[in-house]
């Protein structure tokens, strides 16, 4: 009996001692979790955020790059994240909202005017009250990454609102996309984003909402080739990880992890220079461009008017919060610019 334990802590021992070495040679190794596509900007932003952790780490971190939407529907990432299976991800605002409701008000329609104004008030009015909110279900924010203003794209020409009635309207996981369908008084079809292409295949949706850059190149402009810019809500995503693994990390590789993803600004001309390169090649991508005129945007903002107050009441929590600061982050906007 004593030489069976004495042999047991003896591997034991040895398997101790083969566990530390192997973690001192292979150092720290994470996931990194998105739902990117091949030659994009959204792909070159995360190669690049690999590259900044392998040459600020000097090559002692590694990264397992699931980018391309290996683990499955954004839904997984955000589950992957609160779970610990992977640890730095991509949400968008729309997934992010299964999380933190209050991102849901990020899509009410119309909240801004154009990007300038969206830049400041993300930047100097928003990001600071998302991360309290984020934090505050263990997950910690790195960065906005912009995915650019929602148009409308449909299988046949529309341009009112009223030809949005009755139709099969995909919509995300969130109160915002429901409520936006609703008051258009579309038929409302909840729908993962990787079942689009499908979906509009089969008849199960003939219209629905995603910026340029997530309608272009994943297969939806083929589908729905009538593309309506109706610029109704600003599409953002969150770049995030799970605060418990980070503090876990030393102080050295926290700041590498945090400031590796590339800089808002960057970020956003990578993100705005792609949208009109899709608009100017729209002939190649197989859709076409149908612009509002003014009038017509103005029907757009009547009809979808009552969505931000049905939004706050659905929402509760800190979304008459988030509005507020909106409001606050117009009125310095326009009278810094005067």
């Amino acid at each position: 009996m004593e030489n069976t334990v004495k042999l047991v802590k003896f591997f034991a021992s040895i398997f101790i001692i083969l566990f530390i070495n192997n973690s001192y040679s292979y150092g720290l190794s994470f996931t990194v979790g998105g739902t990117g596509v091949k030659n994009t900007a959204g792909e070159e932003k995360w190669l690049t955020f690999q590259k900044n952790i392998k040459t600020l780490s000097n090559g002692e971190i590694k990264t397992k790059m699931l980018i391309y939407g290996e683990l499955g529907p954004e839904e997984n990432l955000v589950s992957g994240i609160r779970r610990g299976r992977i640890h730095v991800a991509n949400w968008s605002g729309l997934a992010g909202s299964t999380v933190v409701p209050e991102l849901s008000m990020l899509y009410a329609p119309f909240l801004f005017d154009n990007y300038e104004e969206a830049d400041f008030i993300m930047d100097n009015f928003l990001f600071k009250a998302y991360s309290n909110l984020l934090s505050k279900k263990n997950i910690f924010f790195i960065s906005w990454d912009e995915i650019g203003f929602n148009q409308v794209y449909s299988k046949d020409s529309i341009s009112s609102p009223v030809d949005m009635q009755g139709k099969r309207f995909r919509i995300a996981s969130s109160e915002s996309s429901r409520l936006f369908a609703e008051s258009l008084q579309a038929d409302a079809i909840p729908l993962g984003f990787t079942d689009i292409v499908t979906g509009l295949q089969t008849g199960l949706i003939e219209s629905g909402e995603n910026a340029i850059i997530m309608y272009a190149p994943t297969g939806i402009s083929s589908e729905a080739t009538n593309l309506l810019m109706t610029n109704h809500s600003f599409a953002t995503s969150i770049i995030v990880a799970r605060d418990k693994w980070l503090d876990s990390l030393s102080a050295k590789n926290q700041g590498i992890i945090k400031k590796s993803y590339i800089d808002k600004d960057l970020s956003r001309k990578w993100t705005r220079e792609e949208i009109n390169i899709f608009l100017n090649e729209h002939k190649k991508w197989g859709f076409k461009i149908n612009k509002l005129s003014q009038n017509q945007r103005d029907e757009w903002k009547k009809s979808t008017s009552g969505v931000s107050k049905k939004l706050i009441e659905k929402i509760g929590g800190d979304s008459s919060l988030i509005w507020d600061l909106v409001q606050e982050g117009k009125k310095a906007f326009y009278e810094n610019k005067n």
